[in-house]
């Protein structure tokens, strides 16, 4: 259909709904997650959908928080939904509620201009500020240097900065937790694979702890280094193989143009 009736049908007419309706419900279907859909309108425009997964959520979903499954799956969503030259409305995604309204790139650059700058002659002008009592208690309540030859006080041990206590807790090889016997021999297969083969793969949008049974699982496997990089929900593990092979160029995926997806 062209025309101004199939912009509107495209963008969101009446068959918009139930095509994301549609769309969403296979998805998840072929996921093996299927899930009761809540839609409605949101203040930016754009169709909010709460996912009510009927057998609990995807691994690395939790509701009420964003995850990588769901950025792909909204980005999938939204790529199949809009096709060029039809006016476009994005469909937001989120686990168990509404996902909260996010600032768009219009928004972004449409934000005011800060004030200027005030001139040479104001600032000449202006009087001195005075200096703060909470300064001078500062510069009276430092210590005096000790006299030459004098020994230096004992200094107290700095206390660990968030980064280093950050650090210490993405150590998973440290983490206690039960044994899958399944995960274990399918990613010491996959270890054994990226050896052999020269590829590089990982595993994202996992928990800490399935992270250390993977960590444990590939103890011994030779060829190949694993390791957890990244951090927050973006941290992954990562099979690096000791001879990495180069990829056919034949079966090299072209660039995804993801200009007109939003942060």
């Amino acid at each position: 259909m062209s025309g101004p009736q199939g912009t509107q049908a495209g963008a969101g007419g009446a068959d918009f709904r139930p095509r994301v309706e549609r769309l969403l419900t296979d998805i998840l279907g072929l996921m093996g997650f299927p899930a009761r859909l809540d839609l409605q309108d949101a203040a930016d425009g754009s169709l909010s959908v709460a996912l009510h997964f009927e057998s609990g959520p995807p691994p690395g979903v939790e509701p009420g928080k964003r995850s990588q499954v769901l950025d792909s799956l909204q980005f999938l969503l939204n790529k199949m939904l809009h096709r060029p030259g039809v006016e476009r409305r994005w469909v937001m995604l989120g686990a168990g509620g509404h996902p909260e309204p996010r600032p768009r790139r219009e928004a972004a650059q449409q934000a005011p201009a800060p004030a200027p700058a005030a001139t040479v002659a104001q600032v000449a002008a202006a009087p001195a500020p005075a200096q703060p009592a909470r300064v001078a208690q500062e510069k009276a309540a430092q210590p005096a240097r000790p006299a030459r030859g004098a020994q230096p006080a004992a200094q107290t041990p700095k206390a660990s900065t968030p980064q280093q206590a950050k650090g210490a807790e993405a150590d998973e090889r440290s983490v206690q937790c039960e044994e899958d016997a399944v995960l274990r021999e399918a990613v010491r297969k996959l270890a054994e694979k990226s050896a052999s083969l020269g590829r590089f793969y990982a595993f994202a949008a996992m928990k800490t702890e399935d992270r250390a049974r993977v960590l444990r699982a590939v103890e011994g496997v030779g060829g190949v280094k694993v390791a957890a990089e990244g951090e927050g929900r973006n941290r992954r593990v990562v099979f690096t193989p000791a001879k990495p092979a180069p990829m056919p160029k034949r079966s090299m995926l072209p660039d995804d143009d993801e200009d007109d997806v939003d942060a």
